[in-house]
């Protein structure tokens, strides 16, 4: 196991794990939900791919007319590296179905997977340097998401999944092209002043969002490629005084980037997404599937419903209460909470079907979202952000009151999907998409990743038959 000095510096001390992490470090779980993982970036990119904002990137890069050696997930189209991983990463964050972690209220796999993959184009990479850096990507996002106290981080209108995603793709493709010592220190002070990701889209229900994350793995991927030239990079760009933690938050807890680095691979702590929707609405929907399940609710039935969402997500989810109960764009009904509710008492579920164009305008929707009141709870609050807890409470029409708490929201690692449930995940997302033969190609592909001599192999699985 590599050793840290945390006496020389926070940024040299993590570039040091990052770079010296080797496979044969990581535990038999860690390999486990890396390739877990995989196959769910695998499946809700080839979906994600065929949203209309992944096709605007394609379109985008394809009048460009530069071509290149690495694959975009679910086309036929190859383009220069850090392009790839920017398309590949849009999709993967299309459809809001890709991983979360609940400490760092961010996405870490929508960066480090489309890195590694693209990263194969310019370096031998065999399946167990591909799980290698992407279990170091996984590490430096949370470390640092986690530093900048969620809540903080977004009260300042930063998307943290954009921010410090750099450093993780940073960290991806400069393990992967061979960076060690001040060149990989580099590599992230590099990856600092590209770190972006504005949550402005709310406003509109506008796209960029999408574009965090693809815009992460090309800034990282970039600061990775000119350290390995020789450009140079603050190397104290998280600790510094106008380094990353002191500009992007104002309570910032730098003890949370070293502590137990190494002893708990923070891949293990993320988490999935059954729902087509935001993270802070996946607890309080599964609240509302359990009480229409359990007492046979129809949306006819509901005069009202309250709904316990986190302080943290309230903004998101919640707030501007006219805004969410009048979603216009899928953006806009991914973010609402009032829509989620409504779809989880109308149709039992909140898949991508419910997340559709034209759906806030059913009768049975238009009807429950202004019944929706969202509240917060300091008791919800306690546990955050460790814990995504969430309750719902629907008062029927025929007088009675129901109520429904969870603490760990299914896809949660204590509540996580089973190998088959991922299976059926990646399944139902890609069968629109490819053949059922690709399908079982790219499972067993994934389930042997650490025996695959060239990570290539599984780009070109990936690809549109």
């Amino acid at each position: 196991m590599v050793q840290t000095n945390n006496e020389s510096g926070i940024t040299r001390a993590l570039s040091s794990f990052a770079a010296g992490l080797e496979y044969e470090d990581l535990s038999p779980e860690a390999v486990d939900w890396a390739k877990y993982l995989c196959l769910d970036f695998a499946g809700v990119t080839i979906n994600g791919s065929t949203t209309g904002s992944a096709r605007a990137v394609v379109d985008a890069l394809q009048r460009l007319g530069r071509p290149g050696p690495s694959a975009i997930v679910g086309t036929p189209h190859r383009v220069l590296p850090e392009y790839a991983s920017m398309a590949n990463g849009v999709a993967f964050h299309s459809i809001e179905m890709d991983d979360v972690n609940n400490e760092a209220s961010l996405h870490p796999g929508v960066v480090a997977f489309p890195t590694a993959l693209s990263m194969a184009d310019l370096a031998q990479v065999s399946g167990k340097d591909f799980i290698a850096a992407v279990v170091a990507g996984y590490d430096v996002i949370v470390r640092l998401g986690r530093a900048l106290q969620p809540a903080e981080h977004y009260g300042r209108g930063f998307h943290p999944t954009g921010t410090c995603g750099a450093f993780g793709a940073a960290v991806v493709a400069g393990r992967l092209l061979g960076l060690q010592g001040d060149d990989f220190i580099h590599a992230l002070g590099i990856a600092g002043s590209q770190t972006a990701g504005s949550m402005e889209y709310l406003a509109q229900g506008a796209w960029t969002k999408r574009l965090h994350p693809g815009w992460a793995s090309h800034s990282g991927s970039w600061a990775a490629l000119l350290a390995r030239s020789g450009y140079t990079g603050p190397t104290t760009i998280l600790e510094g005084r106008d380094g990353f933690l002191q500009a992007y938050s104002g309570n910032p807890d730098p003890s949370q980037i070293l502590d137990d680095l190494g002893g708990e691979f923070l891949i293990t702590r993320t988490g999935i997404k059954p729902h087509a929707c935001c993270r802070y609405k996946q607890g309080p929907i599964d609240c509302l599937i359990e009480l229409r399940n359990a007492h046979s609710l129809q949306a006819e039935d509901v005069e009202e419903v309250t709904v316990g969402v986190l302080s943290g997500g309230f903004k998101l989810v919640a707030s501007p209460e006219e805004d969410k109960a009048n979603p216009r764009t899928v953006v806009d009904m991914q973010f609402s909470m009032p829509f989620g509710a409504a779809v989880a008492l109308s149709y039992g579920r909140a898949s991508l079907s419910e997340y559709a164009d034209g759906v806030p305008e059913r009768p049975e929707i238009r009807r429950l979202m202004p019944r929706v009141k969202c509240v917060t709870d300091p008791e919800l609050d306690a546990h955050f952000p460790r814990e995504f807890r969430a309750w719902a409470e629907v008062a029927a029409t025929d007088g009675r009151r129901l109520r429904s708490d969870i603490r760990y929201p299914k896809g949660d690692p204590e509540n996580a999907l089973s190998w088959d449930e991922m299976k059926e995940k990646f399944t139902a997302l890609t069968a629109p998409v490819i053949s059922p033969q690709r399908q079982q190609e790219i499972i067993a592909a994934v389930e042997s990743l650490e025996r695959m001599a060239d990570a290539r192999e599984l780009a070109a699985l990936l690809s549109a038959e």
